[in-house]
């Protein structure tokens, strides 16, 4: 074998498991394999999990925090304005030399796939150039998906619908919209229709902003469920942010659960930004705003966690850490039971590569061999400690590595100093 793992506790949590890779893919796992590597890596009790993936991103405006001006309100419109003024100052390079490092700081983090919306609002399609060429270049190391996300609207913006075919037509990979930032109801709806009927023609996966609002009467997560329905797109279809479903009375939220359940359409929540962004105009009490995940869980619907944004006009913060994302989620949802805890951890591992079509992911023989060995004993542990990643592997290759956590005190009234793992 060319790589042995020994002795990993996997998500599921078996433990003492040897995993042997050969070349790409994982050739065998189980309890003290007979088998020899090249290289044996010894992950002494150690949790080993498939990367990590965020099925919501903006890389063509990640760190460009400060372009050209500060979010001041820290509000999603003005966010949307300052991309706005933002856009005629792009050049391909800067976007991609951003979009690049913050690929090295995803690999560093164990995160190895990304779905990434671009804005096709701009004629030039200058960020959609940018991306697909990022994404032929990080493909040895990580999987980057394109969504065509009109940013001003599709039937708002006068060649939204134009742009966005000629993004397809270059290579990018899922149909987006925005049908809540639409002029009216209607023509959100409209354009759910629009987008659902051209995604099914051209075998497409679908991925709607849907319902980034504090409005109760915001329900085009709805119409997506109906048309996804309609056109057989079960499966391939997600709503992402839904945080209006936070304000929903319950009757309507029972209603709508088992519709989107029927349609097979997956829900991404974007903690740390739904729960910046949202409520900005309440008082006392004052929303939460992220959506509905335990009901949305416990309703059978795939619930994926994404970063969203990472120093852009929309959010100042972020690093890329998918463990930081579900430990604002864990809190965000109220999620603190084992499994819901888990159920966090698979929301940025096992979830979204599903909602993403990923081949070859997981644990098991014939998988790819994209792993993660965390400073961690179980996956509860690894979000409490947002633990460092030891070892990141990409098909086969060491790609990335980190020294475990470690804190040496020297303390009154102690004869020794004394170091020590930040681990129970």
């Amino acid at each position: 074998m060319d790589l042995v793992i020994r002795n990993a506790t996997l998500p599921d949590g078996r433990r003492g498991i040897d995993i042997a890779i050969e070349g790409a893919c994982i050739a065998a796992l189980g309890p003290a394999l007979a088998v020899r590597g090249a290289q044996e890596i010894d992950a002494a009790g150690d949790l080993v999990t498939p990367p990590f993936v965020d099925a919501h991103f903006h890389m063509d405006a990640t760190l460009s925090h400060g372009l050209p001006r500060i979010n001041r309100s820290g509000t999603l419109l003005e966010g949307i304005a300052l991309w706005g003024e933002l856009k005629p100052q792009l050049t391909q390079e800067a976007v991609a030399a951003r979009a690049l490092q913050y690929c090295d700081w995803a690999v560093a983090r164990g995160l190895l796939a990304i779905r990434s919306h671009v804005d096709v609002c701009d004629d030039r399609l200058l960020a959609v150039e940018a991306l697909l060429h990022v994404k032929r270049q990080v493909a040895p190391y990580l999987d980057l998906q394109l969504v065509a996300f009109p940013q001003d609207g599709l039937l708002r913006h006068p060649s939204a619908f134009a742009n966005l075919k000629r993004a397809i037509a270059m290579g990018v990979d899922v149909v987006g919209g925005i049908p809540h930032f639409e002029r009216t109801m209607a023509d959100g709806a409209e354009s759910v229709r629009l987008l659902c009927e051209f995604a099914a023609e051209q075998g497409l996966r679908v991925d709607m902003h849907c319902d980034e609002s504090d409005d109760p009467a915001s329900r085009h997560i709805e119409t997506l469920a109906y048309h996804a329905h309609r056109l057989g797109l079960q499966g391939r279809v997600a709503g992402s942010h839904l945080t209006s479903m936070h304000s929903m009375d319950n009757y309507y939220v029972s209603k709508l659960l088992p519709l989107m359940r029927e349609a097979g359409v997956a829900a991404i929540a974007n903690p740390l930004i739904n729960i910046t962004l949202q409520g900005r105009h309440d008082s006392y009490p004052k929303r939460r705003g992220m959506t509905r995940v335990p009901e949305l869980m416990a309703a059978g619907i795939d619930v994926a966690f994404g970063h969203d944004c990472v120093m852009d006009p929309w959010y100042s913060l972020g690093s890329g850490d998918m463990l930081e994302v579900a430990h604002m989620g864990l809190h965000v949802a109220q999620m603190t039971s084992q499994e819901a805890m888990q159920a966090c951890f698979l929301a940025v591992t096992q979830t979204p590569a599903r909602i993403l079509g990923l081949k070859g992911y997981g644990l098991a023989p014939g998988c790819h061999a994209d792993l993660v060995i965390l400073d961690a004993g179980d996956a509860v542990e690894a979000i409490r400690l947002r633990a460092a990643r030891r070892y990141v592997i990409r098909r086969g290759r060491i790609v990335s590595q980190s020294q475990p956590a470690h804190a040496a005190l020297n303390l009154p009234g102690r004869p020794d100093s004394v170091d020590f793992r930040l681990r129970r």
